[in-house]
């Protein structure tokens, strides 16, 4: 038996928030296990649902779309947030990142789009759409190298040999999993890494930590 993905919908328009629903249903391997239509149900349901993936709108309610993900983030650490929007700001996409969320996708984008992005995301991916990836890349990369460049935090930070390694196969692209299989590590322990990468780097996705790979280089062991 195929083990599903459970998905939660929210979104404030119906007609949305069901196609949505019925198109992720229809996959053998997705179940969508709850919808809100608002932040109070979403934030109320989400602990009791404890879905792998969140999918939510980025203009819920027409408020602020990066405390919701904060709080839906720190209502289920295990819950992954993907944000629809139909055309984010580059700005907007940062703010997203810095606050959780883990994959994006237009709210234009093929049904084939959409369930790739679902399945990168449950697999460990930080998925954004090509043609907003360069410009946010290069965004956070910047971010990363103004923390490099700030006296006395670079000198402080101590990178085992393995959170080295690991930032740079993020940098390449591998999941947690295939990082595992490459180091012949559990996956587990490729997650405990990461988690340490993040509070020493004081980045917050690992696409941050791609991007500030990416921007100094590969890392050399110590």
């Amino acid at each position: 038996m195929v083990k599903r993905t459970r998905v939660m919908v929210i979104d404030d328009n119906r007609l949305v928030r069901e196609g949505l629903a019925a198109l992720l249903d229809a996959e053998p391997d997705l179940k969508v296990v709850a919808t809100a239509d608002d932040r109070t149900t979403g934030l109320r349901d989400l602990p009791e649902f404890a879905p792998h993936i969140v999918l939510v709108d980025a203009a819920l309610d027409n408020g602020d779309g990066y405390a919701f993900v904060e709080a839906l983030r720190s209502t289920a650490p295990a819950s992954k947030v993907i944000v629809m929007d139909l055309l984010p700001e580059p700005e907007d996409l940062i703010e997203f990142v810095k606050a959780g969320a883990n994959g994006f996708v237009m709210k234009d984008a093929t049904v084939a789009d959409l369930m790739s992005t679902v399945r990168s995301v449950a697999q460990g991916r930080d998925v954004v759409p090509a043609a907003l990836t360069r410009t946010l890349l290069s965004h956070i990369a910047e971010q990363a190298a103004a923390i490099r460049r700030t006296p006395g935090v670079a000198e402080s930070v101590q990178m085992t040999k393995r959170e080295r390694e690991i930032m740079n196969l993020i940098a390449e692209g591998l999941s947690n999993r295939e990082i595992g299989q490459r180091l012949s590590i559990a996956t587990y322990t490729v997650k405990s890494h990461v988690h340490n990468i993040l509070e020493k780097l004081a980045l917050h996705t690992r696409l941050q930590i791609a991007a500030f790979t990416h921007k100094t280089g590969p890392i050399p062991p110590p």
